[in-house]
């Protein structure tokens, strides 16, 4: 009996001993993309939600939901919208990267919306910690990537720039409208879309639609309006927007995201290291670990 157990201890050795030979031989591969699903399809446990009026943390009307796998903006629990404009920020802040939504408009608008909030939601990018901002206060200071919904009714750009407390460079001149139009088409019904975002720092910021640029610009900066009200603290205009937090919007229509994901581009430079990427742009030595 013990010269079985013997035996059978000393096979278990040279097996494992064969397997970890065989997955150290297996080179780490730095061209392989390393997606980061900021929505995992199960809950929102990695995000911090917060509604103009209210506290962080309240899930207003539980307007923000995850159900069949898909994360959902809902106000079919909503008696009327009174100006509770809602974010769902992801609980890390990124500074260069590349991001990607794949949604989907679905459903009427609550009650009471604004006519210009139809079909209209936003991926919000550089914001400040949500924790900063004021209980009253109707958006972050942000990079908005609009995303909109075709009406019937004639052209209506997705993935255009708002800018909420926020003001941006394009083609080498300080550009202050609130609100700029994508060059992208207009996109109907239920049908979805991928919109990604490639972000240096405060270098640049491009939007892609379906693998298309549609729009591009850099230096984005604290300045302007259309945040109310906001701590005078949080918002110190000229300040460079170099990174931020992340937030998806709940801006009174109901949409679908099945993805959201993010390719950090700040990262390990060292070609000799075992974390090195060759897609990274910002070199972290503390990443090549």
């Amino acid at each position: 009996m013990r010269e079985t157990i013997h035996v059978l201890r000393s096979v278990a050795v040279v097996v494992l001993a064969v397997l970890g030979v065989g997955l150290a031989a297996q080179p780490r591969d730095p061209d392989r993309r390393e997606w980061i699903q900021l929505f995992n399809g199960r809950d929102l446990a990695d995000w911090t939600i917060k509604f103009a009026r209210h506290d962080a943390g309240e899930n207003l009307h539980e307007t923000f939901r995850v159900e069949d796998g898909l994360l959902k903006v809902r106000y079919d629990q909503w008696p009327a919208f009174d100006g509770e404009f809602g974010h769902a920020f992801y609980k890390q802040p990124f500074s260069y990267y590349l991001l990607a939504a794949e949604y989907r408009f679905v459903g009427e608008q609550v009650a009471g919306a604004p006519a210009w909030a139809v079909r209209n939601n936003g991926l919000m990018l550089h914001s400040p910690d949500p924790r900063t901002m004021l209980k009253d206060q109707n958006f972050p200071i942000s990079l908005e990537v609009q995303l909109l919904g075709g009406l019937g009714q004639g052209p209506r750009t997705t993935a255009n720039l708002c800018t909420p407390g926020s003001h941006v460079v394009m083609n080498g001149k300080l550009h202050t409208p609130h609100c700029t139009n994508s060059s992208s088409q207009t996109y109907e019904g239920d049908q979805w879309v991928r919109v990604e975002v490639l972000v240096h720092g405060d270098e640049l910021v491009r939007h892609i639609v379906n693998g298309q640029t549609v729009l591009e610009y850099s230096k984005p900066q604290i300045g302007g309006g259309n945040v109310d009200p906001v701590d005078p603290k949080v918002k110190v205009d000229g300040t460079p927007m170099t990174s931020g937090y992340i937030a998806l919007q709940a801006e009174t229509a109901a949409i679908d995201f099945r993805k959201v994901e993010l390719l950090n581009l700040e990262g390990c430079t060292d070609s000799k290291a075992p974390g090195y990427k060759t897609y990274v742009v910002k070199s972290n030595p503390a990443m090549c670990r």
